[in-house]
């Protein structure tokens, strides 16, 4: 059984408040989860892509906090 990762995308949006998608990995598969509204998928490429455009388009979070 191949091991489990999981590593996530966290923005702010214009309120402050946050908002993140936890990627989890098995294998070649990932599978994001927003834990805001619950939104899913899977996705074998550009995971971390698009968890941030579903951050942007639906919570308008798009303050990167590393930055």
């Amino acid at each position: 059984m191949p091991s489990m990762t999981t590593s996530k995308v966290t923005r702010w949006d214009q309120h402050g408040s946050e908002h993140t998608v936890q990627v989890r990995k098995s294998g070649t598969r990932r599978r994001l989860t927003c834990d805001t509204c619950g939104w899913h998928i899977e996705a074998q490429f550009l995971p971390w892509l698009k968890a941030e455009e579903h951050l942007a388009e639906e919570h308008r979070a798009t303050v990167d906090p590393t930055v």
